[in-house]
């Protein structure tokens, strides 16, 4: 497989259409869906498996030779335990409802949620926000559009005149390492969010709404997508501890240059 212009445009096509599709699959159940736990605070509805079959079937009906990662078939693994093998096809990683309670509760702030693994690199990311109909697109080398506009991270140079986002884990005791993390950044931050989409929050931050995000406890398909944004729209990933981002394991900073060196700083502190 070669990541040259035209097949990456193919699989952006591709996947724009997945999103949109599984998006509209959301809006269609919005009315009607049942909801289960997946864990304390951890919901799930028809609509998830819904807008995931959706997905599933355009991204391998035109690429069936690839690898399919998505998050309702993935439950109770770790982020390192989907990893595909360095030899495996390109792999398709899919939240096909990233912020699922806000969508339970009629919250504006959700997402379908698209990226595409190959070679050690997010070479595709696609965000679809249906509710505001506002389709963030990706792919290596390209360029990171909205609604086809080219974006770019903000030009904030520093935290303390950024606004800044984070994620708070649906497990209660992984929330305190983080609520410990918000309580120093609040001392330097201009002003802090967390609108409860991974996706979006990434997505933000490489439109320029959002200056940087943090969080401890992401996986794969949370941030696949948005990884790939942000890298064309010219911000910075990371670890939360500094090395190089890895969208399988749990932790990652993103923000614009000049923010990014200072949260991270803040994080370790």
């Amino acid at each position: 497989m070669s990541t040259e212009p035209d097949r990456l445009r193919e699989y952006l096509s591709v996947a724009t259409e997945a999103a949109r599709k599984g998006g509209a699959e959301l809006e269609r159940w919005r009315a009607k869906f049942s909801v289960r736990e997946k864990g304390r605070a951890d919901l799930v509805t028809d609509a998830d498996h819904a807008s995931q079959q959706i997905v599933k079937d355009i991204l391998l009906g035109r690429f069936p030779d690839h690898v399919f990662i998505g998050e309702e078939e993935s439950v109770g693994k770790s982020p390192g335990d989907v990893r595909p093998p360095a030899d495996a096809p390109p792999a398709w990683v899919v939240d096909p409802l990233d912020g699922t309670a806000n969508y339970v509760h009629d919250v504006p702030a959700y997402c379908v949620s698209i990226g595409l693994w190959h070679q050690g690199r997010a070479i595709v990311g696609v965000i679809f926000d249906p509710r505001q109909n506002e389709m963030f697109t990706a792919a290596h080398g390209l360029g990171a559009f909205l609604n086809d506009r080219p974006i770019r991270v903000s030009a904030v140079s520093g935290v303390a005149d950024g606004m800044l986002s984070t994620g708070f884990p649906a497990n209660y005791e992984k929330q305190i390492r983080n609520l410990e993390a918000w309580k120093k950044i609040t001392a330097h931050a201009q002003s802090l969010r967390r609108n409860g989409s991974t996706a979006l929050s990434l997505a933000y931050v490489a439109v320029g709404r959002f200056d940087g995000y943090w969080a401890y406890d992401n996986y794969p398909w949370d941030v696949m997508a948005g990884a790939a944004l942000i890298a064309e729209a010219g911000g910075v990933l990371s670890a939360t501890d500094g090395t190089p981002f890895d969208p399988y394991r749990p932790d990652l900073v993103a923000g614009t240059p000049g923010v990014h060196p200072e949260l991270l700083r803040i994080l370790l502190s």
